[in-house]
């Protein structure tokens, strides 16, 4: 008879990685504790997808899905094999929280809540009956036999047969995420790739942006180049920000950027108009001139660009503001329509995991087992979530990530033996 310090096993971690693991492994008749050194369950999880959650994407193929993690993809194939999108949208729907598609193929919950998702993982503790220890932080395991046989805390000791680490990376570290688990994981025997922010702002050299802050472009293309050759492309929404330039498509970039700046200096070229080829906006431009006869050239762009970028592209054209555009010269025309196609922006710096989404490295996928999730070096511990060295794009790939490898390393605690 187990006494209230033990249990089947052990889950470290209250994100979504952990608490899809531990209501598995309880589903399936385990006695479980989940250990959260914070003082909630969920706290990232809350502020994800600006407190809306974008929970998974709107994307079925498994292979296609994986893809996005890159050349790690293919350790996901079996996570998403057993607890894919379809299967996580049904989850939530079966739960009373139905998914909405929107923009990019994402899917929020349809009340755009986040506390709705965490709702929903508690629930399903609670009718699991998982023992939740808030506050409480691990401080080591005690081995034997090459098994764990103990999670170590302040103030007890909690024995278990299985132990599931999903503590997270060290994205956003005022939510609790500080890395800890890297260092566990290596004294258990694991080695770990270097973690490095990923999707994170990207701060710029040119001081206009400081001008623009605050404004959100939709539907541009913005390109990486590096020693002049492009290393990245993506077409969608961004925003500038007082120390330079942020949203989805810079953030997808942005592990690049890191990876690239160690190389010398790179160029962002945004194209802000990525529709029309030079010619056509070239003849764009020459229509609004032509309606705009006789008047001055800073009152001529309301309808080719936002208005708090107007005054920036007039000082880099260097045209004169109070020019007639009657009297705009060829040339200066063609200036404004390279810079309209080819605005450059010079990265210095990712703004670090203070502001990152996820963490790119981790647990080396090589010591893993991808069809269980279970350790090879360490019979009885598994891994999930963002401790793994897995990261894809944004767009409700990570969270996917930390559900199917969460929900396997539950269902693989609880059935193996």
């Amino acid at each position: 008879m187990k006494d209230y310090n033990s249990f089947d096993i052990v889950v470290i971690g209250g994100g979504p990685a952990g608490m899809m693991a531990a209501g598995r492994a309880a589903k399936l008749g385990a006695k479980v504790v989940l250990i959260e050194k914070n003082e909630i369950l969920g706290k990232k999880l809350l502020i994800t997808g600006k407190e809306r959650c974008n929970f998974t994407h709107n994307e079925f193929d498994i292979r296609k899905f994986a893809e996005k993690f890159g050349r790690n993809g293919r350790f996901l194939y079996s996570a998403l094999a057993v607890f894919g999108p379809l299967e996580v949208i049904d989850f939530f729907e079966s739960r009373g929280v139905k998914g909405k598609v929107e923009q990019g193929d994402r899917i929020f919950p349809e009340n755009g809540n986040a506390q709705d998702i965490l709702n929903v993982l508690i629930k399903y503790l609670t009718e699991g009956k998982v023992n939740i220890l808030l506050n409480s932080e691990v401080s080591g395991f005690k081995q034997e036999n090459g098994k764990i046989s103990q999670v170590l805390l302040r103030d007890r000791q909690i024995d278990a047969d299985k132990f599931i680490i999903c503590a997270g990376g060290k994205a956003y570290p005022q939510t609790g995420s500080t890395g800890e688990d890297y260092q566990w994981a290596r004294q258990l025997g694991h080695t770990v790739i270097t973690p490095v922010p990923s999707l994170t702002p990207v701060k710029t050299s040119e001081d206009w942006v400081k001008e623009v802050q605050g404004l959100s472009l939709k539907n541009v293309s913005l390109k990486l180049f590096h020693n002049g050759k492009k290393q990245d492309e993506r077409f969608g929404e961004m925003l500038f920000t007082h120390f330079g330039v942020s949203g989805p498509i810079v953030m997808d970039m942005s592990k690049n950027i890191g990876g690239l700046l160690k190389n010398g200096p790179l160029k962002l070229i945004l194209d802000l108009k990525p529709a029309l080829d030079f010619k056509k906006l070239d003849k764009r431009i020459q229509r609004d001139f032509q309606e705009f006869k006789g008047r001055m050239f800073k009152n001529s762009l309301k309808g080719l660009l936002p208005l708090s970028m107007i005054p920036v592209m007039i000082k880099l054209s260097a045209i004169e503001p109070e020019k007639k555009v009657d009297y705009i010269s060829r040339e200066e025309r063609n200036k404004l329509v390279h810079l309209l196609k080819e605005l450059e922006l010079t990265p210095t710096e990712l703004l670090g995991f203070k502001w990152s989404v996820v963490t790119s490295g981790g647990v080396s996928l090589k010591e893993v087992n991808p069809n269980t999730m279970g350790s090879k070096k360490m019979q009885n511990l598994y891994f999930a979530g963002e401790i793994l060295d897995l990261d894809g794009p944004s767009g409700g790939y990570n969270l996917q990530e930390c559900w199917s490898s969460g929900y396997l390393a539950g269902e693989s605690a609880a059935k193996l033996p």
